[in-house]
């Protein structure tokens, strides 16, 4: 089979709820995949961040080997040798005193909301059913219903109705609505410490500051989703390192699976996590010991390789550059670390048919938001790839007829 026939398949007997590139992809080694003609890509989206570490470690995957030749899953009927050591390491590197294993990210972000609801009735002193949480217009924090209903994005939210009550939602970046928005009902703000599915939208400098010293100030708790941000994705291990501590509630996923395997969580100290009781909340796969294992390495290789300040030393770099680019498509260049958007101006179309472009050269990544090109590379990724992508990246981001294709 070749690209047509795997994609005309897929186009036959999947759901069309994606739009993506026409690239079908078989191999991956580091920041480098293959298609299934044997030509070779940069990856610079890396699974939307999930592929901090690059496509196939071998610390990751020996440790998914050696774990899968033991135990799989138990589910948490029984207690497995690998959560303990796991959870306990994830604590320690975060500073949190707890963690509260799931799988997905969106699963990360309903536990995290279960948790704050209940933070609210049994310790707060909440009315019942009259939580609130705050949120932000342009969040992308999931796809469940209770998510999406809170999302000011059309379309994710259009044939999904009726949503779940008990969200407000506010202006990213600013932090005196919040202040406003507060009642003796709000149990948590819920953000993004940089916007990523909204076009990697970077909040105003002391705005998570502002709304940590808010939320303590209320005794409102502080949610931070760090499934794409966190990590090492933006510089520092997590985003909200630039500028405060990491909040009440910290969600992680996506690279806490080395890009192997599904494994998220929430982290918080006791006095929120004691809320939960056996039967309140679980999850079949979460705390699995295959997933357990391959956290485990995940976190490593973060630590070893010293990845956050090679995102930190390369994205600089590398932004710095893109921005000395001198282009009529170009609005601005915005992101921390390896986590950057190029913003195409409004009168010259949008970004896809210049990530069509970059395709077209051997280099991967995606539109979001319409008008933002994403660059999210794998912090492994040598220096040399950047150079060289950066010289298409020009050519293509000068060009005036892929704004007009």
């Amino acid at each position: 089979m070749n690209t047509s026939d795997y994609i005309s398949q897929v186009d036959k007997w999947s759901a069309h709820n994606y739009h993506p590139l026409p690239v079908v992809l078989e191999r991956g080694e580091g920041e480098w995949v293959w298609d299934v003609e044997g030509r070779k890509y940069l990856d610079m989206l890396s699974a939307y961040s999930a592929v901090n570490q690059g496509h196939r470690h071998p610390r990751i995957i020996e440790a998914l080997r050696a774990q899968a030749e033991k135990l799989t899953l138990t589910s948490r009927a029984f207690h497995n040798d690998r959560m303990g050591p796991f959870l306990q390491k994830l604590c320690e590197m975060t500073g949190f005193e707890r963690a509260l294993p799931m799988n997905t990210g969106a699963e990360g972000v309903e536990t995290a909301i279960k948790a704050a609801r209940k933070w609210g009735y049994t310790v707060k002193g909440v009315a019942e059913d009259r939580a609130e949480i705050i949120v932000c217009e342009q969040n992308f924090h999931g796809r469940t219903t209770t998510i999406v209903g809170f999302s000011s994005d059309e379309g994710s939210t259009f044939g999904f109705g009726p949503f779940t009550p008990g969200f407000v939602s506010i202006p990213y970046g600013d932090a005196d609505a919040l202040e406003a928005a507060i009642t003796e009902n709000t149990v948590g703000f819920l953000v993004e410490p940089i916007q990523g599915e909204a076009g990697v939208v970077v909040p105003p400098d002391g705005f998570y500051a502002r709304t940590l010293e808010i939320c303590r100030a209320n005794d409102v708790l502080m949610i931070n989703d760090e499934i794409q941000t966190g990590l090492g994705r933006t510089g520092k291990l997590f985003c909200a390192d630039w500028e405060g501590d990491r909040g009440d509630i910290m969600i992680v996923g996506k690279a806490l699976g080395g890009g192997v395997f599904p494994v998220s969580g929430i982290l918080a100290n006791s006095e929120i996590m004691d809320v939960f009781h056996p039967g309140d909340h679980g999850s079949t796969f979460g705390g699995n010991p295959l997933g357990a294992a391959v956290g485990m390495a995940a976190l490593d290789v973060i630590r070893d390789e010293d990845l956050v300040g090679r995102s930190n030393e390369l994205g600089s770099w590398f932004k710095r550059e893109l921005e000395s680019i001198d282009s009529p498509h170009v609005d601005h260049v915005r992101g921390r670390g390896l986590f950057i958007g190029v913003v195409i101006r409004d009168e010259s179309g949008d970004a896809r048919p210049f990530c069509e472009e970059l395709q077209a050269r051997g280099i991967l990544a995606k539109e979001t938001h319409e008008q933002v090109i994403r660059f999210a590379p794998p912090l492994t990724i040598e220096k040399a790839s950047l150079e060289w992508a950066l010289e298409h990246i020009a050519e293509v981001i000068q060009g005036a007829a892929v704004a007009v294709a």
